[in-house]
């Protein structure tokens, strides 16, 4: 069976989308999911320019990244709010990807998580960053998961403090395996 990729799209080493990641992993993999976790450190890219994609190709990272959400069942995804949006570096991601052929994105469920210090959770990002997967063809989840005041979100050991946020990201996560269930059929 192939996994659910869990990804942070923070560059941050003590993201709150990191710790947010994490506790869906470990909620995933106390239900007998089969994950894997990417650090989005390890595809570093450039900024897309079409130039370069002309004269070098496709970066190993982009063409990595690519096989491996192509392999898998689906993705989970947990970013950061940037100024009311979807953080550059996320959007900078999906279009290097999406120059890969066949394009990984197309047909591939995806599901949004957020975190952020603010009153919002980062809601409005998850909202942005549903129109450049919806616009290829993804199935993104119509549920998203916004967790707001997450610098105060997490105990010592980076879970999830508040049982009824933990329960509502379990909720969540068995939906998603729901319809990942209801695709593969």
């Amino acid at each position: 069976m192939s996994s659910v990729i869990l990804m942070a799209m923070s560059l941050r080493k003590d993201s709150f989308n990191k710790k947010l990641i994490l506790n869906a992993q470990r909620i995933l993999e106390a239900k007998g999911e089969n994950v894997e976790v990417l650090s989005f450190n390890d595809f570093p890219m450039a900024v897309y320019n079409g130039d370069d994609e002309t004269s070098q190709g496709l970066p190993k990272s982009v063409v990595d990244l690519g096989m491996r959400i192509s392999s898998s069942r689906g993705v989970i995804f947990s970013t950061p709010e940037y100024n009311g949006g979807m953080p550059g570096p996320f959007k900078n991601a999906f279009d290097w990807v999406s120059r890969i052929r066949p394009m990984p994105w197309t047909g591939k469920n995806i599901l949004l998580l957020g975190a952020s210090p603010g009153a919002l959770g980062a809601v409005r990002s998850l909202w942005h960053s549903r129109v450049p997967f919806e616009a290829v063809g993804s199935f993104v989840f119509p549920e998203m998961y916004g967790l707001s005041a997450a610098h105060e979100a997490f105990d010592a050991e980076g879970k999830l403090g508040d049982a009824m946020q933990e329960q509502r990201l379990d909720k969540l996560l068995h939906s998603f395996l729901e319809n990942l269930k209801r695709f593969s059929a």
